[in-house]
């Protein structure tokens, strides 16, 4: 059992320490730096964050003079979610990609590459990977962030991932606990339900999970799913019964549970934020994910106080909260250690993203068409990102072709009359047509089909899920839309 100090300065800094939260601006704030003082133990880094990779490494270590052992957390999967290379897009593929090549060694040197460039920025805790089985191709938020639709698949680079991140001294969060991958709606916007049975989940979703568990992941974010079969009135994040009897019980798990944006509305919405957060406290996470949205003192001394009072008020031991403190400070205190040795172990491979990604590309044929010898008209079809992407990271294949076929222009469109806007600005040049998960966008699949009726020459550019069939005089599938796939892409256009 765990030993409690009395007093109420041990309670107020262990509410303190169960809490990650963001904040604004590129360097540290007067307010996170007093409250690190005051027994604050992690902080979260965003896209709003980052400028570049030496003003963030400038920004962890302004956070750190008050707390050596201070985590510094981050929602970097890379591919499609990215917060190191926002303003870009990422150097390395995605999960999706990674599983289309299917070769574990790979993915653990993209994990390994990815790790050490957050270890030189000073983050020693990354939210990923992503262990959900995309069973559903209609899912809203996780497609190509996971790394497949089948279960050994998804285990199995699950594991590599987490290996060859925690190679380099950042710990892993394998999330979403207890798997996100067959849902038809985003946690984001409301509480997703997966109607599977029992035999179904252990057989599918938690695999992957027994899987990085085997392979040592420090820490496993929760989900606010609600599934059923496991309990049929809350969420995973406030679900005893799934993080507690499931996860530490059946499955045995001793790292630390850390809860996804308590701010989403499938929490927040319908709970509210104090108490969400005191209910997946009571419920066994260890630590709180806020900030995406509320990034501000106020809502870290609210949520401080909420938990505080809910052990006042009996409504949950203080053994939890000590508990899930003393968590937190040991996965801290393995940070500290596991980077003082993969330091001087960590040789970079910066080639390794675009290597990835290039062995991620299929390419078909689907009719004899002219190689690409002249300028072309990039049309991109840009649908509405959702939030764990964002809108702000670049994609695509326009700026590298515009960088080998000099005249080359690019132009996005949206909506019913995209196809027919898009062919107009072509002009005469040869088309390559963008898309983004076409076989969720009825909008999309009319624009394609005007374009190739028009011109059957035209090549198409899939950088989401390729479930549509390919069609164009040629169909590039890059399995996501990282930085480094647009490259891989243009090349091939290239050189045909």
């Amino acid at each position: 059992m765990t030993t409690i100090a009395t007093g109420n300065e041990t309670l107020t800094r262990d509410a303190l320490a169960v809490l990650q939260p963001g904040f604004a601006g590129t360097t540290a704030p007067d307010w996170v730096r007093r409250r690190v003082g005051e027994g604050l133990a992690s902080v979260a880094l965003f896209g709003r964050n980052v400028v570049t990779q030496e003003q963030v490494a400038s920004l962890t270590q302004q956070l750190r003079a008050e707390r050596d052992d201070l985590l510094v957390a981050i929602d970097e999967e890379s591919g499609d979610v990215t917060r190191l290379d926002v303003h870009t897009g990422s150097a390395f593929p995605g999960n999706y990609a990674l599983g289309a090549v299917d070769d574990p060694d790979l993915t653990r040197r993209v994990a390994r590459e990815l790790g050490r460039r957050l270890a030189e920025c000073g983050v020693s805790l990354n939210w990923a990977p992503s262990a959900d089985v995309n069973a559903n191709p209609d899912n809203p938020v996780i497609g190509v962030r996971a790394f497949g639709a089948d279960t050994g698949l998804v285990a199995r680079h699950t594991a590599a991932y987490v290996q060859g991140m925690q190679s380099s001294g950042v710990a892993a969060c394998t999330k979403h606990f207890p798997g996100h991958g067959d849902t038809n709606v985003d946690s984001h916007h409301a509480v997703p339900r997966i109607d599977v049975d029992e035999v179904t989940l252990r057989e599918r979703e938690l695999v992957p999970f027994r899987a990085a568990i085997e392979a040592g992941t420090q820490a496993i974010m929760s989900a606010h799913i609600l599934v059923p079969a496991l309990d049929p009135e809350r969420p995973g994040t406030l679900s005893r019964r799934v993080l507690t009897d499931l996860l530490r019980g059946e499955l045995g798990y001793d790292g630390l549970i850390v809860t996804d944006g308590m701010e989403m509305r499938a929490i927040a919405g319908a709970y509210g934020l104090e108490r969400g957060v005191v209910m997946a406290i009571a419920a066994g996470a260890d630590a709180i994910c806020v900030g995406g949205g509320l990034c501000d003192e106020e809502t870290v001394l609210s949520l401080r106080d909420a938990l505080v009072a809910a052990v006042h008020s009996g409504e949950m031991p203080q053994e939890r909260l000590a508990d899930a403190a003393a968590r937190v400070r040991r996965l801290a205190r393995w940070t500290v250690e596991t980077r003082r040795h993969a330091a001087a172990d960590a040789a970079p491979d910066p080639e390794i993203g675009l290597v990835a990604a290039r062995r991620a590309l299929a390419v078909r044929r689907q009719g004899p068409a002219a190689p690409v010898d002249g300028p072309v008209y990039v049309a991109t079809f840009n649908p509405v990102p959702n939030i764990a992407v964002g809108d702000v990271t670049p994609w695509g294949v326009g700026p590298e072709l515009e960088r080998l076929l000099p005249g080359t222009t690019t132009g996005t469109f949206t909506g019913p009359d995209a196809g027919t806007e898009a062919l107009a600005a072509a002009g005469a040049r040869r088309i390559v047509a963008v898309v983004r998960d076409e076989h969720r966008h009825a909008w999309m699949r009319s624009a394609l089909d005007v374009l190739l009726a028009a011109r059957p020459d035209t090549i198409v550019v899939e950088m989401g899920i390729p479930q549509s069939p390919p069609r164009g005089a040629v169909h590039i599938a890059t399995h996501g839309a990282a930085r480094v796939c647009g490259v891989a892409a243009a090349e091939a256009i290239v050189t045909g």
